[in-house]
This record gives structure tokens, sequence and C-alpha cells, in this order.
């Protein structure tokens, strides 16, 4: 087909759509169904840089992960058939947390459905369940409007995944260059926020100084809204000790004398936990109130306290627990809000929720874990990696944690300096072999600071591939593995509740030193405590990719904070 001098192929507009909602990287794989989008990739001047991934699980979890740092929408591609499905994990993580990643897939040509064509699926009805938004474009004329309806989709409301199918011959046939159009407030998130009703505003504020031991507990969403001055104002008006969510981490600086740290099943500590039974009103910011954080739906007990509720998704609230008060709404505009309702009133605090009581939670909290962080015990105990690390990075540093045996001794433990998205892990559905492709992903996103991927060598062994990228695009990630050779979280499990009846965790142990070595990472292997200071300063400050093998107590033996495990 001839196109004018003002047409663009399919291809070419998928591409300039990317252009204009600033797109800077492009995580994926190539196929036989990619070849004219890559093809416009390579023949267009954009400015964007694609990142060949040796894995499309692994290019969704780099454009989660570079998401989740940059306020952006991250995106992905691979090719129809094994590259859609393999896809997936990455687009169900980013949706349930709440990023905008967009997956475009390829597809076989609109007119070879239904004819028994190699790689044909029902791309449309794969993804429907498992994203925020969702389509596979039939005419090329629709790619400008449907892209245009990803991106809004994706930033605005509640943020998600959006997925976009992308037919062979639709990649080759014409587009109306003027329709090439986009809103530029939507490359990035949240895009046009909401503040919540005066009326509601006004409801919580009596309720926040009718209060005598309030408690926030705050999920991803402050960070994600920019909203780490507004609740500090607030905290501090209040004199409210702050709780966070795993995802929520980073909300206060887990200095401040207000910040109570990660609560819930995960992280949580029972010196935290005390402190979110022991309060009257508990304040929800962005935050679902599920079985994790809540310890199912425990603490607090239902009914126990007074409940404000504060999200921009409408259907969270009131599912888990009744609210008092509702805050429809962005959550820097509430806690902002809140803030002008409250006029700098100040409140004085309880007596169970008090600066001393928060300090002497922390610090019986903590004195635990120090015994155990400079323990000369072997294996190495998990504690004195996170304590070590805290020690020899600096203070702006992004951890990437994987769910198993890093994320909860660095969600409960690992001390944040600052405010800010600098704590990563994937706790919507915890599928492990994510911390080292986001890594990749969370570099890029913020290259003028050091980014560590922590990972059990369970992990390890579900995305090793991707080290092969870490060193041909010369990335100076740290890599730390937890090696204890067993599927660590699932025998704890057998521990706790099946009385020790160990069935199919236990595998060989691998040096991940020499696998990484040969790739062409430089490595260290530690066994011996008195060695690990050393190795992970040197690992850290070295400006090229490196790795860190450490031999580790096993989960199951351990004292990790996972109440369920506790006896």
């Amino acid at each position: 087909m001839t196109r004018t001098t003002n047409q663009l192929t399919g291809g070419e507009a998928v591409v300039r759509m990317l252009q204009r909602h600033d797109v800077k990287y492009v995580f994926g794989l190539c196929g036989d169904t990619s070849l004219p989008f890559y093809d416009a990739l390579h023949r267009l001047d954009h400015g964007i840089t694609h990142i060949l991934s040796r894995d499309e699980r692994s290019a969704a979890y780099m454009a989660d992960g570079y998401a989740r740092v940059t306020g952006k929408v991250g995106v992905c591609e691979g090719p129809s058939g094994g590259g859609a499905t393999y896809i997936l994990p990455g687009l169900v993580e980013a949706n349930e947390s709440s990023y905008p990643v967009l997956a475009i897939t390829t597809d076989i040509a609109v007119g070879s459905r239904g004819r028994y064509t190699l790689t044909e699926l029902d791309q449309k009805a794969l993804f429907a369940p498992l994203t925020k938004w969702n389509a596979v474009i039939d005419r090329a004329a629709d790619v400008p409007k449907l892209l245009r309806a990803a991106f809004k989709a994706m930033t605005t409301g509640r943020p998600g995944a959006a997925h976009l199918g992308l037919p062979f011959d639709v990649q080759a046939a014409p587009v109306d260059e003027s329709e090439v159009w986009a809103e530029p407030a939507h490359g990035r998130y949240p895009a046009w926020p909401g503040a919540p009703a005066a009326g509601d505003v006004a409801r919580a504020a009596e309720l926040l100084l009718a209060a005598r031991e309030p408690i926030a507990i705050c999920g991803g969403a402050v960070i994600n809204a920019g909203g780490e001055a507004e609740l500090l104002a607030l905290a501090e008006a209040l004199e409210m000790p702050v709780a966070t969510t795993i995802s929520g981490k980073g909300s206060l600086a887990d200095g401040h004398p207000l910040s109570v740290g990660v609560v819930g099943s995960n992280g949580g500590t029972p010196e935290t936990r005390a402190l979110v039974d022991a309060a009257d009103l508990v304040l929800f910011v962005g935050c679902r109130a599920g079985s994790v954080t809540t310890e199912r739906w425990r603490h607090p007990a239902p009914g126990a306290a007074k409940v404000i509720h504060i999200d921009v998704d409408p259907g969270v609230i009131g599912v888990t627990y009744r609210a008092d008060a509702a805050l429809v709404g962005d959550a820097r505009l509430a806690l902002a809000a809140l803030n002008a309702e409250l006029g700098g009133t100040r409140r004085a605090p309880g007596a169970a929720l008090t600066r001393a009581t928060v300090a002497a939670a922390r610090e019986a909290k903590f004195a635990a874990f120090q015994e155990l962080a400079t323990s000369d015990a072997t294996p190495i105990r998990p504690e004195r990696v996170v304590a070590t690390l805290n020690a020899v990075l600096p203070v702006d540093a992004v951890i990437v944690a994987d769910p198993g045996t890093p994320c909860p001794y660095f969600a409960a433990y690992y001390r944040l300096g600052q405010a800010g998205r600098q704590f990563i892990s994937n706790r919507a559905h915890g599928a492990l072999g994510y911390s080292l492709s986001a890594a990749i992903g969370a570099h890029l996103g913020r290259p003028d600071v050091k980014t560590v991927s922590v990972m059990g060598d369970g992990s390890f062994g579900f995305t090793s591939g991707e080290l092969e990228t870490v060193v041909r695009l010369g990335l100076p990630i740290t890599f730390v593995v937890i090696s204890n050779a067993v599927f660590g979280w699932i025998k704890a499990g057998q521990k706790s509740g099946f009385d020790e009846r160990y069935f199919s965790v236990d595998f060989s142990r691998t040096d991940h030193a020499k696998v990484a070595a040969a790739y062409g990472v430089k490595t260290w292997s530690v066994e011996n405590p008195a060695d690990l200071h050393g190795a992970l300063a040197a690992a850290c400050a070295h400006d090229g990719p490196t790795l860190v093998d450490v031999i580790c107590q096993p989960l199951h033996e351990a004292r990790a904070p996972v109440s369920e495990w506790v006896a």
C-alpha cells in the first residue's frame, strides 16, 4: 500500500505516540511479529532507548522498577504467543501494586486469525482480567487514540497497568500523522489528581482532633502522590505516630521520632503491633488495609478504633473496615486539605501514643535485631546483612528486595534516612525473580544513585540470565544473594504450621559468585561474618556490576519478623 507524505505506518505511529508521552525507555524482547515495530524504532529519530532483555517477564519487571522510582509510565514489549504469556506476571504485579506499566505485545495479522496461525491466541481475553485497560488494535487508524486512552487510564485515578495488542499487518498500514498527538500530563502519575469533598475533610479533621491516640498507616500512595511533606506536617501537628505498609516504607523517614516503621505480618514486630492496638483512631492513607498490613484484619481489631480512610479508589474504602470518615481523592491533596482544615491547630498526645512510647517500641525492636546483627555465628545471620548494607550505603540508595528472605528483614530493619521511594518489593503477588530485573529499571530511572538488588537463591535461579543484560549495559548495580539452598518461606511455613513436615523445599547449593563471574560480573563469596563489611563495601563502591554471595542462615531457623512463624 502506498502512503502519502503526511502518513505514518502503524509501527511508526506507535513510536511517535510513545515519544509524545515522553517515554525514554522501552524494555523488551524481539519476535517475528514485532519486525515492523522494531524497524520503526531503528529508523526513526525519537530519543527512546530500547533495552533488550533476555525474557519478557524480566522486561515487565524492568518497566515496573522504572515506573516506581520515576513517577513515569514504564513500557515493555514482547512478541505474540509465548511472549504475550511470559509478560503477564510483571503486568499483574504492576496493576495490583498501582503502578502504570504499558505492555505492547505484537500479534499475528488480523487477516490470519482463525486459521491455525502459529502463535495465535486471544490476547484481548488473556489480558482483560489482569489490567486496568486493555485493547487489541484492529485498524491502524486507531493507533493514536488507543494509545492516548491507554496512557490516560494508567495515570489517572488509581494508577494501573495497560495492555495493547499490535497485529503484524496493523504495524504496516497507514496512519494519518495529524492524529499523532498526546496529552503531556498522561506520561506521569498521578495525572489530573482530585481532592476530597470539603465536608468529608471537615468530618475527618473533627475526628482527628477528638482522638486521644490516633495513628496513621500509610500505603504506597503517599510517596506516589508526592505527599511526604504534607504527611509530615499533619503528623507533627497532631503528634500522631506514623506506621506504613511495606509499599509505604519511606512515607516518613525512619529516623523521625513519630516513625513507627512497617506494621503487619510481613516486616512488622510485636512492638509495632502494640502501637496499632493502642490507637483509638486509625487513619489509613492510600492503604487497602489488606490481610498482610492488618495481620488478617486483627490489628487493628474491627470496631476497636474509629477509622478515617483516604484513597483515590472509592471501591477500596469500607471493604475491610467501616469508615467513620471517607476521603476519596489523591493522597497528597487529601493530606493538604486536612492540614488546611486544621489551620495550625495542634493536639496534645494521649498517654499511650507519645514520642516516648514510639521511641521505646523502636528501641525494643532494634535491641533484639542488634543482638543478631552483631553476631559472629555462621551461617551469617540475615540481620547482619541488613545492618552492614545500612552502614555502607549512602542515604539516597535504592534497595530492591525480592519477596522471600529479603523482604521482611529489609522492610522491618533497614533504616531509610530520608522520605521517598527508596525501598521496592513486589508485594502484590510476591513472585520470585523480581528484584534483579526491577533493579535494572530502577537504576535507569535514577542513574545517579546507588541501586542494590537483594534476592534469595531461589529468586536467583528464576532470573540469573539477566546478568548478561546488566553486563552488556555496564550497569553499576550491586546484587546480594542470600544463599541458603532452600525455598525458605515455604519451609518456615511447614515448620510453624505443619509440625516440621518438610517436603520438596530443599535444593543444592549454587556457587552464585561463579555463575555471575561467568557473565562478567565482579564477585565476592562470603562465609565468615568478619568478611561481610569489606565485601559489601567494595562491591557497592565498584563502578561496574557486582555480586556478593552470602552464605546465610536458612529462614526456617532464623528469627524473621513474620508474625505467623512466631510462637
